[in-house]
């Protein structure tokens, strides 16, 4: 099966997949749960993606690719300067975690989780791929002149990363801690939003530029 090219019916089994694992873990959720997610026949999803650790799989190589060409398109439709662009880059990442929310869940848990899997091995190829498509942007800026030479490129992106993701993953929290409770869900993923997107529009700015 080419995972980057899967048709409704395996989207529709992934999307269900994803909610589930998200909600109940991996372990908690079962292939009948799925099918009846997805209200599709227990036998198809066999079929796509022979059982429920091949199905995770599918979901990591297919959102893996998706992200990489989503992340291409941004860098080279772009006229702008490279700090321009990283805002995108920036903002693009954010809007990505907030609108899949249950994915990134996913992917934050088997992160911590010790292991030579296959998911892994899958979401360290994606980090790796994103980054250089990334690092491409900064090493634009440094040939430029407009971006310093000695920079921590991987501390930088973990650092958003980091940000983007212990954010959403951890709401709940920040929204008490800052007393936001009164904001329905749509008003508070606006605020988080605008706020992360400031945040680290200075955090790389700093960073990456020799400008105050």
């Amino acid at each position: 099966m080419e995972t980057g090219k899967m048709n409704e019916k395996q989207i529709q089994i992934v999307d269900a997949a994803e909610h589930l694992f998200a909600e109940k873990g991996f372990h908690g959720t079962s292939v009948r749960d799925i099918a009846e997610k997805a209200q599709v026949n227990l036998a198809m999803i066999s079929y796509y993606f022979g059982s429920k650790d091949q199905l995770l799989e599918a979901m990591f190589e297919y959102k893996s690719n998706l992200m990489a060409t989503q992340l291409e398109v941004l860098v080279h439709q772009s006229n702008s300067e490279p700090l321009e662009i990283i805002y995108s880059l920036i903002e693009h990442y954010i809007d990505k975690v907030l609108q899949q929310q249950p994915f990134h869940k996913i992917m934050v848990r088997e992160q911590v989780v010790p292991s030579t899997s296959r998911v892994q091995e899958l979401i360290l190829g994606m980090r790796k791929r994103n980054l250089e498509i990334i690092h491409r942007v900064v090493t634009k800026g440094q040939d430029e002149g407009s971006f310093r030479k000695e920079i921590d490129f991987p501390l930088l992106m973990t650092t958003m990363f980091g940000a983007v993701n212990n954010m959403v993953t951890t709401q709940y929290y920040y929204r008490a801690l800052s007393n936001l409770e009164h904001l329905s869900d749509e008003e508070f993923k606006q605020v988080i939003r605008e706020k992360l997107y400031k945040h680290l529009k200075e955090i790389f700015k700093s960073t990456l530029t020799n400008e105050a």
